[in-house]
């Protein structure tokens, strides 16, 4: 490998396998890989990859001048409950808000209704001696003896991380910084987040909450990067490591260390970033970003090429489709819904004698039945392997063999025996509930975000997604499915893209028609040196742009919606945006009621350039291309029939592809069915038109 080489490396742990892509920076082209996750220590899934991408490519890693990394370490900690043993400190009166939450049932004929346990238990929670004004004036001051006092008791019963989370501290910040004073002098065993630095922002409840997570798992973060930067440091990576935000930037290590509630969602979002890329160089303004991996399916509206931010992002839901029975986490995060619905998703008969899919995943270990790891319990995966969608010589481009015996075995043992179905028939049933599980949740999903998910063009990717892309398209209406290459790794390719950038948010109560341009001015001032001054740790000479957005409200309301600005900004111009977009979202605005601004957003973006992905084209035609035919299920015949298979990389530029047919990569398999036509575009990409 030469030296004059330079390249970035994306890579993404999910709950099955963890994605690679190396990206050549000078020509363009890329490479991908795909190893199993290892959930006792990701990181060494990270080396394991690492050092089987070394064997291809001798020596990248001291030529690489970037690795970005999506890690699901946060939302498993929270999932799991294997945080950080976690206090709080709150101000006297207000111990119980994480329980008291906003008190609002999210069923509210539920009367058993539950809710996630908190975070924090309430022997756990503490009590300081002071109290602010609303507008940040003191009331009654710190008792800093006492304070330490509370420090001491915590540390004394064996508290690992603290949460500061005091009445009003997002107006006045002094009296959580003092506590942090003491604590990082007097208790430097202690982890400590402030919620004035955490989520400056108004929301008692949902602050409080999202500081406790940030400190449950903050000292999990911090061993986390140090073993991940001593592996890749051992095989010769010695540049900048970056980390995936959950809003869609990226950071460095510091910064993850300080905030890993940032990278609750990081992961998915390279996905999104991915894909409204590819939106933009197609000229396709409204996208329905559909990733399936092995553990979980993960859908995005990206309109007019933007994929939404949302402020109130749950995680650890008790009941998956109802808001409000998860824990609120308030920071930026790309508006993703999760469904329990991926390759590894369990099939099983329930009480009613009903099948079922998910959303239980066999995950990496033991995996399907046809990984041979001692998995029992058919999944998905194995379904479209005895469906003949995948070929089980050639998973992973071969690397890894399945076992399509055994997967019909036990799919006729669990599902087909007791339903009474054939082993071909049962596995096109678990095929079908699972498309239709997440068509569910997607029509939902869009309907409350205003969209029409069949008017959109649906981007699928993941492991399983564009074996699923036909059929769950269909359910939706949608007419229109573009696969891109590298769609087994394509979040992970989505790192790539994704721009340094950092967010931060304050808030600032006041009614929009009495503020004048020059108090935005002011507001947005010192906003933007503070997510400057983050940004510029990461990248400390890239020049540097700013966006501005505002979460504004009728007055009297609780919830807010976020308007983008740009150029000249005055009450009116926030007032047209603000109008425009709750018309949207909810079909009425009124323009007769007062608003009122809550919330200053601004973020900081440095500017890096995106390098061209350079793809490689058959010269021949499709024939050339060609693997042969091989036995597949067409729904319309309801029978096995022969499908033409394809090697995509072998396809030309231009090549048109009449269903049914199956395209294969090595991280992925896309199924096009008999009423369907592919081409693929020139650009990198295969657009499937459905018929009918």
């Amino acid at each position: 490998m030469a030296e004059q080489q330079s390249y970035r490396l994306g890579c993404d742990i999910g709950g099955t396998f963890t994605d690679f892509v190396l990206l050549d920076e000078a020509t363009g082209g890329f490479a991908c890989h795909k190893v199993l996750t290892t959930p006792g220590d990701p990181s060494e899934a990270v080396e394991f990859g690492v050092a089987q991408l070394d064997e291809r490519h001798e020596g990248f890693l001291s030529n690489t001048d970037y690795a970005i990394h999506g890690t699901t370490l946060v939302i498993n900690a929270i999932l799991e409950r294997k945080g950080a043993k976690t206090g709080l400190i709150a101000t006297e009166g207000f111990r119980d808000v994480l329980e008291m939450r906003r008190e609002i049932r999210y069923d509210i004929y539920d009367i058993d209704a539950v809710f996630p346990a908190p975070m924090v238990p309430r022997a756990d929670r503490r009590e300081v001696k002071e109290r602010l004004h609303s507008d940040g004036s003191v009331r009654v001051a710190l008792d800093e003896d006492q304070a330490r006092d509370v420090l001491a008791g915590l540390a004394a019963d064996g508290i690992e991380s603290v949460a500061v989370a005091l009445l009003h501290s997002y107006a006045n910040p002094a009296p959580e910084e003092a506590i942090g004073r003491i604590a990082a002098d007097e208790f430097p065993e202690l982890s400590v987040s402030l919620s004035s630095a955490v989520m400056p922002e108004i929301m008692e409840y949902q602050r409080t909450s999202t500081t406790a997570v940030n400190a449950y798992v903050q000292p999990l973060m911090a061993p986390y990067l140090k073993r991940l930067e001593e592996r890749l440091g051992k095989r010769g990576f010695t540049r900048a490591l970056f980390l995936m935000l959950s809003g869609g930037g990226v950071t460095g290590p510091e910064t993850a260390r300080r905030f890993p509630v940032r990278l609750i969602e990081s992961g998915p979002v390279g996905g999104v970033l991915a894909a409204a890329h590819l939106g933009r160089q197609a000229e396709i303004s409204d996208l329905l970003v559909f990733d399936m991996g092995g553990t979980t399916a993960k859908a995005c509206l990206v309109k007019d090429g933007v994929p939404r931010i949302a402020n109130d992002y749950e995680v650890d839901r008790v009941h998956r489709f109802k808001k409000g029975s998860g824990t609120p986490v308030g920071v930026p995060t790309v508006d993703i819904i999760e469904i329990g619905a991926g390759g590894g998703s369990i099939a099983a008969i329930d009480g009613m004698g009903l099948l079922t899919v998910g959303p239980e995943s066999s995950g990496a270990d033991p995996g399907p039945i046809c990984y041979r790891q001692g998995g029992e319990d058919p999944s998905v995966t194995d379904a479209d392997l005895v469906l003949g969608y995948l070929d089980p010589d050639y998973f992973l481009g071969g690397e890894m063999a399945l076992d399509r015996a055994a997967a019909r075995a036990g799919i006729e043992r669990s599902i087909g025996a007791p339903l009474g179905y054939s082993d071909i028939e049962a596995a096109w049933a678990i095929h079908e509930v699972v498309n239709e599980n997440m068509a569910s949740a997607i029509r939902m999903y869009a309907t409350e975000q205003g969209g029409d998910a069949a008017a959109a063009t649906v981007v699928a990717f993941g492991g399983a997604g564009p074996v699923h892309a036909d059929g769950f398209a269909r359910k939706l209406g949608a007419s229109r499915i573009v696969v891109p290459r590298g769609a087994g790794v394509f979040s992970a390719l989505g790192f790539l893209v994704a721009p340094i950038a950092y967010e931060v948010s304050r808030t600032r109560i006041a009614p929009l028609a009495e503020l004048e341009p020059g108090d935005f001015d002011e507001f947005y001032r010192d906003l933007e040196e503070e997510a400057e001054r983050v940004v510029r740790s990461a990248a400390a000479d890239a020049p540097i742009s700013f966006e501005r957005a505002a979460e504004v409200r009728y007055l009297g309301q609780g919830s807010t919606v976020r308007v983008p600005l740009d150029g000249e900004i005055s009450s009116d111009t926030i007032a047209e945006k603000f109008l425009a977009e709750y018309q949207a979202r909810y079909g009425e605005a009124y323009e007769d009621q007062e608003i009122q601004l809550a919330t200053l957003r601004v973020t900081a973006v440095a500017d890096r350039p995106i390098p061209e992905i350079a793809l490689p084209f058959g010269n021949g035609g499709g024939d050339a291309a060609s693997k042969g035919e091989r036995e597949a299920y067409d729904p319309d015949t309801g029978a096995m029939i022969a499908h033409k298979v394809y090697r995509v990389e072998s396809l030309p530029a231009g090549a048109v592809l009449d269903g049914p047919a199956i395209v294969e990569e090595d991280s992925s398999t896309l199924v096009i069915g008999a009423r369907a036509r592919a081409e693929v575009d020139p650009r990198g990409w295969i657009t499937v038109e459905l018929e009918g």
